[in-house]
């Protein structure tokens, strides 16, 4: 079963625009103005949403002189990621298995 933690990061990465940053993010480092460039979304919307990536712990920030570059925590999708795996394996093995019902 997911943990609450798991499906917290799950709701964080339901949103389009943090889907967009992270998939972003996934290729390189990137600091605000080109995250801007590449959403078209504004600075402000993206610092909103770039806190709660990093409060889900999916995103690091890294100060570069007087910008703020950010990457991806691969640690975090692959935790993710295998609780997904596991559950997909579950059900998979239950379905082969003819199923499982409770009784009413």
């Amino acid at each position: 079963m997911l943990t609450s933690v798991k499906s917290d990061v799950l709701k964080v990465l339901a949103d389009p625009l943090r889907l967009q940053i992270v998939t972003l993010l996934a290729r390189e480092s990137l600091c605000t103005t080109h995250l801007v460039e590449e959403t078209g979304a504004r600075q402000t919307n993206l610092s909103n949403h770039l806190k709660v990536l990093r409060e889900a712990g999916l995103v690091d920030a890294e100060p570069c002189g007087r910008w703020t570059y950010y990457r991806l925590r691969p640690e975090a999708l692959s935790a993710l990621a295998g609780e997904l795996t596991h559950l997909a394996t579950v059900a998979q093995e239950t379905a082969e298995s003819g199923g499982r019902k409770r009784s009413c």
